[in-house]
């Protein structure tokens, strides 16, 4: 695999102290309890070490770029020194080009906007949305699902030998699954690409936050990341790679900050000359504190260690999957099986029940956080579903198109700011609620299973 994932012999860290850690819900059964969230893989809670280089920020907030005064000075160093942090945190090679987005789905589709004209993108129906949708002025060739890391790399390597050697390419593939919290072989899947002439563009919204990420080492053109799965605010997140594509394409935002010069033609028109620069594709005014907590992140996680960072999450996970494998209603899913490596996101489904009822109760009934349905990965998850219909009219069954079965599954995720307790809780709850069934009642709310009152 392109990462390593295996647990240095040394002393498991602590969690790192994240916002909300402390934070109590009600149970419908009465009483509140310590929330646990166990959502990583949508949104992970902030750093306070994040929140705090925030706050101590604030009272210098400026305009960047564009002010003469000491705080419009300092918040552009700022912004700045915040892209050389987190372009040195991704290891990029020297002539990169680091741009701040709003996301991952907002830096993949700042790309597809870039491509070069007639350009063919291969995908795999695995991706989530945000790296399988953005490319409809392309040609797209989409791949099935591979069940082992070798056949993810035989089957890009079959695509792109029947292409049409004229032209340019592009391979998309994610870094670690957001269903399964599978590593994919990136370093190989790169050489494959260049082998054939294409560029390969690495989603790592699932990766960054779990382990070391060299754009260097993977020899990936593109990386694209959010912050708020990297333990920053929501709102920042960041395309970092080769700059000829991105420089040669109209700006993504035309606007202020963008244009290097605007002039007046005779003939009453304008004539715009863009910058080259990050700044070609930055118009408007940046989130400069979305930029500093994304610096900040990186930072934090970098101090840490992410040997330390990986072998106690790689304990979360052992403790994750013995508990549910001692279940045996529940059916964890998986592409490359059992032994794949893996970063903390596990989706399952439980014989009897609906995922949203499940999840509902895991919510209500223990202060529990989990997600369900079929994550913004709809291929993904119904090919591994494919044999397991749920019940329509369930509570909280989507719903699902004519003649197709209704699908979802349940999915738990954690990090560096997942306490021992919130996974021990969830498997003691999944074990009783299996065994003895919802204490409550429940009903569906528009499209969502909730307790009924």
């Amino acid at each position: 695999m392109s990462v390593s994932t295996a647990a240095p012999v040394q002393t498991i860290c602590a969690q790192l102290p994240v916002l909300g850690r402390d934070v109590t819900v009600p149970l419908v059964t009465g009483g509140e309890v310590t929330y646990a969230a166990l959502d990583y893989a949508a949104s992970a809670p902030a750093l306070q070490r994040v929140w705090d280089d925030v706050a101590a920020y604030a009272p210098y907030y400026g305009s960047v770029h564009r002010g003469a005064g000491y705080l419009s000075q300092l918040s552009t160093d700022l912004f700045e020194n915040a892209r050389r942090t987190v372009t040195e945190f991704l290891d990029c090679r020297g002539d990169d080009q680091l741009i701040f987005t709003r996301s991952t789905t907002d830096s993949l589709n700042l790309l597809a906007a870039a491509l070069p004209a007639d350009c063919q993108v291969f995908v795999f129906e695995t991706e989530h949305h945000a790296s399988l949708l953005p490319w409809k002025d392309a040609r797209v060739t989409y791949l099935d699902a591979p069940r082992t890391p070798r056949q993810a790399v035989e089957t890009l390597e079959k695509a792109l030998a029947d292409r049409d050697p004229q032209g340019p390419a592009l391979v998309c593939v994610t870094g670690a699954s957001n269903v399964t919290g599978e590593l994919w072989p990136v370093r190989e899947l790169a050489a494959a690409a260049h082998s054939h002439g294409a560029r390969i563009v690495l989603d790592a919204a699932q990766l960054a936050p779990h382990h070391p990420l060299s754009v260097r080492d993977l020899d990936v053109d593109w990386v694209a990341f959010s912050g708020h799965k990297l333990y920053a605010p929501f709102g920042s997140g960041v395309l970092a790679g080769r700059a000829d594509w991105l420089r040669a394409a109209d700006p993504y935002l035309a606007g202020g900050g963008a244009s290097r010069k605007v002039t007046r033609r005779e003939d009453g028109g304008v004539d715009v000359e863009w910058h080259e620069s990050a700044a070609r594709h930055e118009a408007g005014s940046p989130n400069v504190i979305g930029a500093y907590s994304i610096a900040s992140a990186c930072r934090a996680l970098t101090e840490a260690g992410f040997d330390t960072l990986v072998a106690r999450e790689q304990h979360l996970i052992e403790k994750v999957r013995t508990g549910l494998a001692e279940v045996p209603e529940v059916r964890v899913l998986t592409l490359f099986g059992d032994d794949a490596p893996r970063v903390g996101v596990i989706s399952f489904v439980v014989e009897g029940w609906n995922s949203s009822h499940f999840a509902a109760a895991l919510s209500a009934e223990y202060g529990i956080g989990v997600r369900d349905g079929l994550f913004c990965a709809h291929p993904l998850v119904r090919t591994l579903l494919g044999s397991d219909p749920q019940s329509q009219g369930e509570c909280g069954a989507p719903e699902a198109a004519p003649g197709e079965k209704s699908l979802n599954a349940i999915r738990v995720s954690f990090g560096a700011g997942t306490p021992d307790e919130h996974v021990e809780r969830f498997v003691r709850a999944v074990k009783e609620l299996v065994a003895d069934g919802a204490k409550w009642t429940y009903r569906t709310e528009d499209g969502r299973c909730v307790p009924a009152v």
